[in-house]
């Protein structure tokens, strides 16, 4: 399978807007802006500073399982704060392997120690399928005599 590239291949395709929250407002106010943004994450950003990263996944497994309130509960109740990050550099290889292996959705993805975009499983399969249809008409015009 080809995963050849990087995530600067990837940011070039995105919008490049990143969606935050503040770790005290509520994990109702975090699902409505997700849903409003049709986003599966938010960064968490506190004082300027990224503290956590808030999913669909913290919401259905420490919210709804645990019987707690989404108009309550604030977001650095269920927030995963030990986030591993990336850079634009990185691999799609790389970044496929880390998230398989930590079991993680989203990679925020850091550029001058600034959060400037989140990588979701789906993107980097995205980048993946069009590499590999790349690849497929490239050889299929090679076998029609598209090149001489």
């Amino acid at each position: 399978m080809d995963v050849s590239g990087t995530i600067d291949a990837i940011l070039s395709q995105k919008s490049g807007e990143v969606y935050s929250i503040s770790p005290d407002s509520t994990v109702l106010d975090a699902v409505q802006l997700m849903a409003d943004k049709n986003v599966g994450a938010l960064i968490v950003v506190e004082n300027e500073q990224v503290v956590g990263l808030i999913s669909e996944r913290d919401y259905t497994r420490k919210v709804t399982l645990h019987g707690k309130r989404s108009r309550e509960t604030p977001v650095r109740e269920i927030m995963s704060s030990n986030l591993t990050v990336i850079h634009p550099q990185e691999s799609v290889e790389n970044c496929l392997r880390m998230m398989t292996e930590k079991r993680i959705r989203h990679l925020p993805v850091l550029k001058d120690n600034r959060v400037c975009a989140v990588i979701s499983i789906g993107d980097l399969v995205k980048h993946v399928i069009s590499c590999q249809s790349a690849a497929l008409e490239h050889l299929e015009s090679y076998i029609t005599g598209g090149y001489r």
